[in-house]
């Protein structure tokens, strides 16, 4: 199924409070409980069943799982127990330690943990064997629920589970993101920025630790204390030296969640040091500050008790900020939106959102390395128009996000490779053409073209309007896409999509010239020799007339023209009403279709009788209709070959519908206005 174009509008930022539940039974969490309590049975989600397919996609289970809820597994079952800590996340048998230090970072936040993972619901007299979750997705937060059957074997959980084999919260999470992907190996390999961004509705940052700002160690502390997630990895040269451990015991290409910064005094000199979680419940840092490390002995109890300084083998450890530096190469940070902070957080984001879509054919026009099409990818408009506090730039964040390419894995689907450019506006507003961009350098861009799930990147530009262009590093990719505008003032977004308008000059009515023309007198003879002496050909001997014509026309390339494309002339074209062209209204005709010609021709750049889909925008306002991107997209899918051509045969058809809608439209505009005049008159 093709993709159909969603409009990029701006949207408001959605609320948690107003979650979708998203079972396929249309009811909610609540509604399905109590249902399952009235005929006293457990929830069995038919929407992800306890089988292979919720599994992998991908190839069969390596061992066989059994599925058993929490009961079946141990004799008394939490949802959580002792409080909901990081401590409660020990990796299983699936790659997901991306998701494992996000959730990691979540239990961080108290606030965000309770939005996430509800805490009000157990295993207790009212249990029903259901339970539900909240995730932000693309602007919208929805509620997924699940039953609590879960993957074991040999009666252990093979998946995500807590140190305390009675606690059920972390495993239950795990198994509702993997029914929101689709499947468990659908959570194979991943950013953890992507999970923290679905855990808070947040926006994305990446730091390169070898090339980061000076002011690094502030910027980790001020994102902590705002209640960012914060992760970190350290890079591999190759697939062998994944999940490698080094000397010092660190794990290569592994995601870790940053869980504290402090500044202590040792031997009475500050020390920075940065606390760091492992997933896996174990598998620490033996270098410097350590848990077992010497460096402690100096640190007094009192300090070590502030620190939560504990040497224990549960996978978190404090290493010197300098040695983090060293070790670690990469390092994501999620800022959260304002209904995601506490009401007390000092500085708050403004959020702008736009939805939008690359379709093939019309709005898929890739990179600017391809000038030809680029041009035609959705265009957004931003005014900047506040400073900074105290600066002279408007300071925000771009974040440009590919929507449910993960749950598309099991059909084939990658990620696929997508950025963004800044350009400074002209003062005309509309979707600019090719030749703008031609000669005019963008002002700020995306670090780079990146095959993740988004790409954000933080800029300070000059107050004034720029234009934004989303896109895909390839032409003719298809994605729908979130584009969202972070911004420590308010800034105002629009999209230039435009407006539908239709400007055709006054029809011409048939005429008798004192005079005729060479041309006429050619045509008249023709008309005469097919039609006979009542001067009116069918739609058969159109085609004959026009294709012969078109034959004699040295600069034309195309094919002929189709019966089905001369009907639609003379419904168009057809005053009498008796499904035959005269004489005059052929005439009438003729000299739309010269200019109709020309059109094609002047846009049909390489002359070999076809037009790129990519530049109907563009002959379509010559012929003088104006169309936003979802007609201009539904106009390619109908009348675009499957290399994004379009015929001659084909754009004349489409002229010619579009004269007759619009004739129709400007013939209901003067029936209410007469009728809204005569009710005035009343």
């Amino acid at each position: 199924m093709p993709y159909l174009y969603q409009s990029s509008k701006p949207r408001p930022c959605a609320l948690p409070g107003a979650a979708r539940p998203t079972h396929s039974s249309g009811k909610g969490y609540e509604e399905l409980k109590q249902e399952c309590l009235r005929r006293g049975v457990l929830f069995e989600d038919s929407d992800f069943p306890a089988c292979n397919s919720s599994l992998f996609f991908s190839e069969n289970p390596p061992i066989p799982f059994i599925w058993k809820r929490p009961g079946e597994i141990v004799k008394d079952p939490k949802f959580v127990l002792g409080g909901a800590t990081r401590t409660d996340i020990c990796q299983g048998d699936l790659g997901d330690c991306w998701l494992l230090a996000a959730i990691a970072s979540l239990t961080l936040n108290e606030k965000t943990l309770a939005r996430v993972v509800p805490l009000d619901q157990k295993f207790g007299p009212d249990y029903a064997g259901i339970f539900h979750f909240q995730f932000w997705q693309h602007n919208e937060w929805l509620d997924v629920v699940i039953d609590d059957r879960l993957p074991t074997f040999k009666g252990r959980l093979v998946f995500l589970h807590s140190a305390d084999l009675n606690e059920f919260w972390s495993a239950l999470l795990e198994k509702a993101y993997a029914k929101l992907n689709g499947s468990y190996e659908a959570l194979k390999g991943g950013s953890t920025i992507e999970a923290m961004e679905d855990f808070t509705g947040g926006i994305g940052e990446m730091y390169d630790v070898k090339a980061a700002p000076d002011n690094f160690y502030e910027i980790l502390e001020k994102a902590l204390k705002r209640g960012s997630m914060v992760g970190c990895s350290i890079d591999t040269s190759s697939a062998a030296e994944s999940e490698a451990r080094t000397p010092s015991g660190l794990i290569k290409g592994h995601a870790y969640s940053v869980t504290g910064i402090e500044e202590v005094s040792y031997r009475g000199r500050p020390v920075k040091l940065i606390r760091i979680r492992n997933p896996w419940g174990q598998v620490e840092w033996n270098g410097p500050w350590s848990d077992n490390s010497p460096e402690w002995h100096s640190v007094s109890p009192s300090e070590q008790r502030r620190l939560s300084q504990a040497a224990q083998d549960d996978g978190e450890f404090w290493m010197k900020f300098e040695d983090f530096k060293v070790h670690f190469d990469k390092v994501e940070i999620c800022n959260l939106t304002p209904d995601a902070l506490e009401d007390n957080t000092a500085h708050k984001w403004e959020v702008t959102i736009h939805q939008g879509s690359w379709v093939r054919g019309s709005t898929a026009g890739g990179c600017r390395n391809f000038l030809e099409t680029f041009w035609t990818n959705p265009q957004i408009k931003l005014h900047l128009t506040e400073k900074d506090d105290g600066q002279d730039d408007c300071t925000f964040i771009a974040a440009l996000m590919q929507k449910g390419r993960r749950k598309l894995k099991k059909l084939g689907a990658e990620m696929l490779t997508i950025g963004y450019s800044i350009y400074e506006s002209p003062s005309r507003d509309g979707h600019l053409g090719k030749d703008f961009f031609r000669y005019h350098p963008s002002k700020a861009r995306s670090k780079t073209y990146i095959n993740l799930r988004e790409v954000s990147n933080r800029f300070k530009l000059p107050p004034g309007d720029y234009v934004l262009i989303p896109t895909t590093f390839e032409p003719h990719q298809e994605a729908d896409f979130c584009l969202r505008i972070f911004s420590e003032k308010k800034a105002i977004t629009e999209d230039l999509d435009e407006n539908v308008a239709i400007d055709l000059p006054e029809p011409l009515h048939p005429t008798s010239s004192p005079e005729e023309t060479e041309e006429e007198k050619q045509f008249q003879a023709l008309f005469e020799q097919i039609s006979g002496k009542d001067m009116e050909i069918s739609a058969e001997e159109l085609e004959y007339v026009l294709n012969t014509v078109l034959k004699k026309t040295k600069n034309i390339k195309f094919k002929n023209l189709s019966l089905i494309s001369c009907r639609n002339i003379i419904s168009l074209m057809d005053t009498s009403g008796n499904g035959k062209l005269e004489f005059s209204e052929f005439k009438v005709f003729w000299e739309k279709m010269k200019k109709w010609i020309n059109i094609f021709l002047q846009f049909d750049f390489d002359k070999s009788g076809s037009m790129s889909s990519y530049e109907l925008r563009g002959a379509l306002k010559a012929a003088g209709y104006q169309l936003n991107n979802y007609l201009l997209q539904l106009i390619v899918l109908r009348y675009s070959d499957e290399q994004f051509q379009i015929e001659f045969d084909d754009f004349l058809n489409c002229l010619i519908r579009l004269e007759n809608a619009s004739r129709v439209f400007q013939a209901l505009s003067v029936k209410n206005k007469e009728f809204i005049n005569l009710n005035i008159g009343e």
